[in-house]
């Protein structure tokens, strides 16, 4: 049964404001051993981490026990405006047998409050994987990878409930990502099958794709944006963990988005986030860290990099070495500090940013891979 365990009961006691706290889901289902992603001989059930940032100190507050993935964007857990509920997709899950995986479709919401605890789970599509939660707290979005849909729910009351499933592209067009735009009217949805962004009409409780499609690079996957939604950062990764791969820079607030400059970053930019004041774009690169350590291209660590908005264009800031396999990436509301998630390692670390450099702070360990990441700031 799936249930919620608080660490302390006093730990919530004088738990810090909602922009202080981040989500983390995380996969034990799946390892990366020598560049291959395995199913472990003793598979962790999959679980959500509430994680608060104290000053110079991460701590967690509470776990809940719920299904997640690795697979798919390190975007597949969102918190609510309210900070009421957080939502997570499972985009795959152990097959019958424990020695393979395959498409899940299960989608959690977690009643975060005092107590944080498992409230429902739902189905979405095969591949449940991205997900977008609209600034009135009450739509939710789920892009559904194995099956080339886009999912809206309307959470309500506590519950969500399914509304509309449209396709957004080819059945392998591999649906990543979404994120709402234009005061919640429109939605974008990384298509990392096709290379394409596809833009989708949100008319209430119906969705309707629309004949304009962007380019943002080959295979784009995480998709970010931030405070009054100007601008989208678009991650592409079809480099293959060997070729430097792109993320690209998205106007939102035109009648016609598009894309406005693409640059260069290196292997593989698993995490993508905007920073709270639009001003900054942080990059959770893999850097060959998940290829196979015979590999001419691999690299022993990851790196996290920031980049400048500005003029509508993209100028690097600086960047640092991380953990391997690094997966989300989050900031806090005050866009001083910076939370990446690294797998390999099973740590959640913390870097403050003074708008010029990278320092390191405390890290965290976590019960399992730290799959995806999301702050509850917005």
């Amino acid at each position: 049964m799936i249930a919620a365990v608080l660490l302390l009961a006093t730990a919530l006691q004088g738990a810090p404001a909602c922009d202080q706290l981040f989500v983390s889901a995380n996969d034990g289902a799946q390892i990366l051993r020598d560049g291959a992603q395995v199913v472990p001989e003793r598979p962790v059930p999959g679980s959500v981490s509430v994680v608060a940032l104290e000053g110079n100190r991460l701590r967690i507050v509470a776990e809940v026990a719920a299904p997640a993935s690795i697979i798919g964007p390190p975007r597949s857990v969102a918190v609510t405006p309210d900070c009421d509920h957080a939502v997570v997709t499972s985009a795959r899950r152990v097959a019958v047998g424990g020695h393979a995986i395959e498409p899940d479709d299960r989608v959690t919401l977690i009643a975060l409050g005092p107590t944080p605890r498992v409230v429902q789970t739902v189905r979405a599509g095969a591949g449940a994987s991205g997900v977008a939660i609209a600034a009135d707290g009450r739509r939710v979005l789920v892009a559904n990878r194995s099956a080339g849909t886009l999912s809206l729910f309307v959470l309500e009351e506590g519950r969500l409930r399914a509304v509309a499933t449209i396709a957004v592209g080819a059945p392998d067009a591999s649906p990543a990502q979404p994120l709402f735009f234009a005061h919640d009217t429109r939605a974008m949805v990384t298509r990392d099958g096709d290379s394409r962004v596809a833009v989708v009409a949100v008319e209430g409780d119906r969705l309707r794709l629309l004949p304009r499609a962007l380019a943002a690079g080959v295979r784009p996957y995480g998709i970010d944006a931030a405070g009054r939604r100007h601008v989208a950062a678009v991650a592409a990764i079809g480099g293959g963990g060997t070729d430097a791969d792109t993320v690209s820079l998205v106007a939102l607030d035109r009648d016609d988005p598009r894309v406005l400059d693409t640059v260069s970053v290196g292997a593989t930019p698993e995490g993508i986030a905007v920073s709270p004041d639009e001003r900054y774009v942080a990059v959770n690169l893999n850097n060959g860290s998940n290829l196979p350590s015979a590999s001419p291209h691999h690299r022993a660590q990851g790196r996290l990099q920031v980049w400048r908005i500005a003029n509508d264009r993209l100028s690097r800031v600086t960047d640092i070495p991380v953990g391997a396999w690094g997966q989300g990436v989050a900031w806090s509301r005050d866009g001083r500090t910076l939370l990446v998630q690294d797998a390999v390692e099973h740590r959640l670390a913390s870097f403050r940013f003074d708008g010029r450099r990278l320092a390191r702070g405390p890290t965290l360990s976590m019960p399992s891979e730290p799959a995806a990441l999301a702050a509850a700031n917005r």
